[in-house]
């Protein structure tokens, strides 16, 4: 069963249509990468998926059930997490702090109940903090725990944001341009990681990325946006020598 299906999804605001009948399928354990030149229709397709746009019509399904037309904090409640271009931490909280909040839905007894030493509370407090280290550890920026993110670097904080969207273990997650504005090593770490965490957390990633040869070293599948269309749909190799591909995106 596929994780998410869009089906003939269209997007217009006013006389503009930024999605165009798309189907797209995510299957379980599968990296996806959507690409295309700008003003293709990617981040209103990322919008559509998380609640941020309104369907003109067509259907989005997560795990069988209907998504569109919900609000964007039930849709991530249901398991569909997204990093942002532009970030969003809290910069005086600490980068530990920050992956913190994202997991304060998952401390069943609450914020009183860790105030006041419930055992419970405490428990699931610690067992949160451990993720999250772990979390931090494994994206190469452990040692960075106790550092206000105002104090870190652009790539650094993109790090930390990716780890706050995965640490409440998300069946998709979708990444908003991972390596844009990451120095060529941390790159090759970030691509790493992201497949490394597809197997160890059994997730799937949808990403939007501009980077090609990064998209087409970590994707399994790539699909390509054009005028709100999806103008090819296949493994990297496929997309690579897709002619209409190279003329659209690539300048060929």
């Amino acid at each position: 069963m596929a994780l998410l299906e869009l089906d003939d999804v269209t997007v217009r605001y006013g006389g503009l249509t930024a999605v165009a009948g798309v189907f797209l399928r995510v299957d379980p354990g599968e990296v996806c990468a959507i690409i295309g030149p700008n003003g293709a229709g990617k981040t209103t397709l990322f919008n559509a998926v998380t609640g941020h746009a309104a369907l003109t019509s067509g259907a989005i399904r997560f795990r069988a059930e209907r998504i569109d037309g919900l609000a964007p904090h039930v849709v991530s409640a249901k398991g569909v997490r997204r990093t942002f271009q532009n970030g969003g931490l809290f910069g005086e909280l600490t980068a530990l702090e920050n992956v913190l909040a994202g997991l304060h839905t998952q401390v069943p007894t609450g914020f009183f109940g860790v105030l006041f030493g419930q055992p419970a509370a405490r428990a699931s407090e610690r067992a949160a903090t451990a993720r999250a280290r772990k979390l931090l550890e494994v994206m190469g920026i452990g040692h960075l725990a106790d550092q206000p993110t105002r104090a870190l670097s652009g790539g650094q904080q993109r790090m930390v944001e990716i780890v706050r969207a995965l640490a409440t273990r998300p069946p998709l997650l979708l990444l908003d341009e991972p390596a844009v504005g990451l120095a060529p090593a941390v790159r090759e770490q970030l691509l790493g990681v992201i497949r490394r965490l597809v197997k160890e957390e059994e997730i799937a990633v949808v990403l939007i990325e501009h980077a090609i040869e990064f998209v087409m070293t970590v994707s399994d599948r790539i699909v390509v946006l054009n005028d709100g269309k999806v103008i090819a749909d296949g493994t990297p190799v496929e997309v690579r020598g897709n002619r209409e591909v190279l003329e659209a995106y690539l300048g060929h």
